[in-house]
């Protein structure tokens, strides 16, 4: 089984943008980053441990300025904390593993997908295509992107 951890040598490689939001809990600017309109089939995971996140199945649209989910692909992944920053109270989502602060998750989701819209910022994350999981060692996730899977 795959492990996933803080990784210093993935942290040394963040841009100051990245390492703004990773780990100092920052946040982008909305529209600005790259997969907000992205549609590619294929999994995000943490850009410190790797650790898969979500799955381009659960994401849509939610005009919101940043990429969002409807649920993350494996719940132990991620954790859940109270921010009370910027005058008001939310709910702070970070990868389990990799510490990585993500986002933050509403419960203003599509109701026929289960409500929650997971905000997320697109430096916390990295793209893997469908196409390339195996060999990226994602194999398992594979049959989520099959035709017909749900």
């Amino acid at each position: 089984m795959r492990r996933y951890a803080k990784d210093p040598d993935a942290i040394a490689r963040l841009t100051p943008e990245q390492f703004r939001i990773t780990q100092q809990s920052g946040t982008e600017r909305p529209f600005t980053g790259q997969y907000d309109k992205f549609t590619g089939a294929g999994l995000y995971v943490d850009i410190v441990s790797g650790e898969p996140l979500f799955a381009s199945t659960d994401k849509f649209d939610s005009g919101s300025g940043w990429p969002s989910f409807t649920r993350p692909v494996e719940a132990a992944h991620i954790t859940e904390h109270t921010d009370a920053s910027h005058g008001m109270t939310r709910t702070e989502v970070r990868s389990t593993h990799g510490d990585s602060h993500l986002g933050h998750v509403f419960p203003d989701g599509p109701h026929d997908r289960g409500g929650l819209r997971y905000c997320i910022n697109s430096a916390a994350l990295r793209f893997v295509p469908a196409s390339a999981l195996e060999a990226e060692g994602y194999g398992d996730y594979l049959p989520l992107f099959k035709e017909g899977a749900e």
